[in-house]
């Protein structure tokens, strides 16, 4: 396929999820399935484009004056892949398959786009109702912010430290410019890529089959290095997912200790199994919540922590479509639903132990509202000190989250700390 008819597909794509409100993957999977003589770049170039033209859908739709599939993929190809407006134009003549011909409307705005008159919530591409949220938590960066979580995520990687070293690991995917992450020790990075490019497949390296590394945002790695569990320890995982956390904290504790990984779904947690032989991980005991308790766990736990349920506003990056799928109804629900699983993880902790809250959302009422309403429900703990906590594991850092005065929570944001969007909060039970 040429240009052209990329653009074609992308916008049928794009109609397609917003006239029947479908996931992107799934819509990406069914156009492939249904027009089967697209090759594997082909499909590579319409996703960037469909996921591009999500991540800058209200910019973009400021910029064209226009908020159709069909603008939102014209401006993808000008504006944010940064080819001249006048290759569009021979793309689109040249392919009996391209969408119709420029305007002189299209083309003049393509030519020159101008945001100077939009909306603060138009230029960083955070949906209206969202955004007094981010700005009570950013004030004046939130625009920033928003960019930030508009650009493409780059991948990063976690070196496992059972089985090898980043410098072990770096040489042998030196081939794809791979670099340390700057924060995580453990932290390996490859830029994100650029256009229609393929990003590259880590999973078929012979380093990831033999268990060297796993796949996890930088943020997600410094939360588990923030957990703060030591060999011997015992700590619960009680929000497991997939399990990445889960081997992060093993590594962190030389596989000593023990760390029950639970989640309230089961399928969500059935990849654990894999990849702890993988990873050559021993002291992880996965709970099923079909079959397995936590009762004999209660009040014996050194460390819990509570990666819980959330908007997902903090990983954008990565899932831009569910921006525009968030709604007030299913905030509220996550914001319940974060409130149930804090007071059942306050059961398992021991006296002095640690419960640690993360999510991966920015906004207020799903972090520090949340510690907020622990605390009164729960006077028996108290919030650690995390510019303390950073500045023990990683130093003076020029970039850094951003902490509360007090230093009861940290936020961590593409815009401040190159991350994934990430909060932490540590609440020491006391006696």
């Amino acid at each position: 396929m040429r240009d052209g008819g990329r653009l074609s597909a992308a916008i049928d794509v794009l109609s397609e999820i917003e006239t029947r409100r479908r996931p992107v993957q799934e819509a990406l999977k069914d156009w492939g399935n249904a027009h089967r003589f697209a090759g594997s770049g082909d499909r590579v170039a319409i996703g960037n484009l469909v996921f591009d033209a999500l991540r800058h859908k209200l910019s973009y739709a400021y910029i064209m004056g226009d908020a159709s599939p069909r603008a939102l993929a014209l401006a993808t190809y000008v504006i944010g892949w940064q080819n001249p407006v006048e290759q569009l134009v021979t793309a689109i003549e040249a392919d009996p398959h391209a969408p119709a011909p420029l305007s002189d409307f299209e083309f003049n705005k393509l030519a020159s786009p101008d945001l100077t008159n939009a909306e603060d919530h138009e230029v960083c591409d955070i949906p209206k109702w969202l955004y007094s949220r981010f700005q009570a938590a950013f004030g004046e960066e939130t625009v920033a912010v928003g960019r930030a979580l508009s650009a493409r995520a780059p991948i990063d990687m976690r070196v496992n430290t059972l089985k090898a070293d980043p410098e072990r690991v770096l040489k042998r995917l030196a081939h794809l410019h791979a670099v340390p992450s700057g924060l995580s020790p453990a932290g390996i990075r490859l830029a994100p890529v650029t256009g229609p490019r393929k990003s590259p497949h880590v999973q078929a390296e012979e380093g990831f089959r033999k268990g060297w590394f796993e796949l996890q945002d930088e943020a997600s790695q410094i939360a588990a290095l923030m957990v703060g569990a030591r060999p011997g320890d015992q700590v619960l995982d009680l929000c497991a997912g997939g399990g990445g956390k889960s081997l992060a904290l093993a590594a962190n504790m030389d596989n000593k200790g023990q760390i029950s990984a639970f989640d309230a779904s089961k399928l969500r947690l059935a990849p654990l199994y894999e990849r702890m032989a993988r990873a050559g991980v021993r002291n992880i005991q996965v709970v099923d919540p079909q079959t397995g308790k936590l009762d004999d766990l209660k009040g014996r736990m050194d460390k819990v922590l509570v990666d819980a349920p959330c908007s997902g506003t903090g990983v954008w990056r990565r899932r831009p479509d569910t921006k525009w799928r968030v709604t007030e109804n299913a905030l509220a629900g996550r914001v319940d639903e974060q409130r149930k699983v804090l007071a059942q993880a306050a059961e398992f902790v021991k006296p002095g132990g640690v419960l640690t809250y993360a999510t991966c959302s920015l906004l207020p009422e799903e972090n520090q509202d949340q510690v907020r309403w622990f605390l009164e429900q729960h006077p028996d703990f108290a919030p650690m000190d995390l510019r303390l906590e950073w500045a023990r594991l990683f130093g003076n850092t020029s970039r850094h989250p951003l902490f509360a005065q007090d230093g009861s929570y940290a936020t961590l944001t593409p815009a401040h700390t190159d991350t994934d969007g990430f909060f932490l909060s540590l609440l020491q039970k006391q006696g």
